[in-house]
């Protein structure tokens, strides 16, 4: 069925059955919000699949402690903008590379920023569904005084 036969049928329902469309529009929008996303594939690391002839020695990333993590997470949320005296002093106080920490801070800003994106765009589609249910209350009740 084609996306305009739908949309005719769902404006039928909703100028002659109102309480029938809320219900069809609440479990669309429900059962929209539990689609899962497909999974990405892995990226195949270089080592795989061939051997490492070229003597080079690959190291190993070094995992933050809790404590650590705790740490940059107060340090984050008291301000997510990094200088280099506040970079230079936690780096000391964790025992870590200044790098590291700066590192750490470019990649939790982003990990922030997309989760902001996300929350907002929820926010916005939330409303936008809302506003189309709105229109069609408000177009069944125009066809109701016709």
């Amino acid at each position: 069925m084609t996306s305009s036969k739908v949309d005719e049928q769902m404006e039928l329902i909703s100028q002659f059955y109102p309480q029938i469309y809320s219900q069809l529009a609440q479990e669309q929008v429900s059962s929209e919000e539990t689609m899962v996303k497909p999974r990405r594939r892995r990226k195949k690391k270089k080592s795989e699949g061939s051997s490492n002839t070229s003597g080079v020695v690959m190291r190993k990333r070094k995992l933050l402690s809790e404590e650590q993590v705790n740490l940059l997470e107060r340090s984050f949320g008291d301000q997510h903008k990094l200088e280099t005296e506040r970079k230079a002093k936690l780096a000391s106080e964790l025992g870590l590379d200044p790098h590291q920490v700066a590192v750490w801070f470019q990649n939790r800003r982003a990990r922030w920023k997309n989760k902001k994106l996300e929350e907002e765009y929820s926010k916005l589609k939330t409303q936008h569904e809302d506003t189309i249910i709105e229109k069609y209350r408000l177009e069944t009740e125009v066809h109701l005084w016709f």
